[in-house]
């Protein structure tokens, strides 16, 4: 089974994601992440989408139950929070590509999962999260 999930991580891309991953919330969590990613995106966007989703767990470095930012309340697990953030990158995936691709992906995924100007954010830290995602994305990729 770890040869298939070495392998399986090597075609996909996603090495440095799980690897980061790993390195933050241990072991475990990685194995939730990778198994949060294989359920949530089809395996031809998993290279470049992986890393979007670790990004995201960076860029919103939330506690327990809200580490990629996910404010509903039954995604109260690092698993949930993982699936529900792949999940909505991967939806909000296939929007931007049936609007023709217009402009940088992760620009119109954060006007959507994390708006600047929201009311859930009175610090106004939303207007740091697309270059924050941007930056660790390169770093996973």
């Amino acid at each position: 089974m770890v040869t298939f999930l070495m392998s399986w991580l090597s075609l996909t891309g996603m090495n440095k994601a799980v690897d980061a991953i790993a390195e933050k919330d241990g072991k475990a969590r990685a194995v939730e992440f990778v198994a949060a990613i294989d359920a949530n995106i089809p395996d031809e966007f998993v290279g470049e989408l992986a890393p979007i989703v670790a990004a995201i767990r960076f860029a919103e470095n939330g506690r327990a139950g809200r580490e990629f930012g996910i404010m509903n309340p039954e995604a109260d697990t690092f698993r949930k929070q993982a699936g529900w953030c792949a999940a909505t990158v991967y939806k909000n995936h296939q929007r931007w590509l049936k609007a023709g691709k217009k402009g940088k992906f992760i620009t119109f995924l954060g006007n959507r999962y994390c708006p600047i100007g929201a009311e859930n954010d009175p610090k106004n830290l939303n207007k740091h999260w697309i270059s924050n995602v941007n930056y660790f994305t390169r770093k996973f990729k």
